[in-house]
């Protein structure tokens, strides 16, 4: 018969991936070991894992749980009504409050996407590329010239998200 799951299971995994974020952002992948981190958890390596099968499997889950809460608020704002401007008003608004809180895995994903094996690392920069689109496709609406220009978009992408940031920050 198989085993249940217990009821606390996905607190548990979201624990560790929390603690993961924190260590992984703080020492790097390499530099923390999973001893490590099932002490920072109060549990033993064998429970995490039971979670995770193993280390690179935790890292992605750190970067997994970051960029797809990221690529649903672009689901959100591309699935809304508005303007192209409201819209990517609404998407930085949405951005911003999702990076708040998020520093550390925002450092992993920065710092340690070599660390994951060839599939996993293709799928979080799969999603990197569709928010990355996404966020283009808004510039094009709001100034078509860049649409004959991809590099430039990009380029004006980082700069009008710069912009955008200060704009609101203020």
């Amino acid at each position: 018969m198989a085993r249940t799951q217990a009821a606390n299971y996905g607190q548990r995994q979201e624990a560790i991936i929390e603690k993961a974020a924190e260590l992984f952002s703080r020492k790097g992948f390499n530099g923390t070991s999973v001893a490590e981190l099932a002490a920072a958890c109060n549990t033993s390596k064998s429970l995490v894992y039971h979670y995770y099968p193993s280390k690179e499997e935790i890292l992605y889950a750190v970067m997994s749980s970051h960029v797809d809460q990221l690529v649903a608020d672009v689901e959100d704002v591309l699935d809304g009504l508005g303007e192209a401007r409201a819209r990517l008003d609404r998407l930085i608004h949405a951005f911003m409050a999702h990076y708040v809180g998020a520093a550390a895995r925002q450092k992993v994903l920065l710092n340690e996407l070599d660390n994951l094996p060839e599939k996993p690392r293709a799928i979080i920069v799969g999603k990197q590329r569709r928010i990355i689109a996404a966020v283009q496709a808004l510039l094009v609406a709001l100034h078509p010239a860049l649409a004959r220009d991809a590099a430039r978009a990009r380029h004006d992408n980082a700069a009008v998200r710069h912009d955008q940031l200060d704009a609101h920050l203020v």
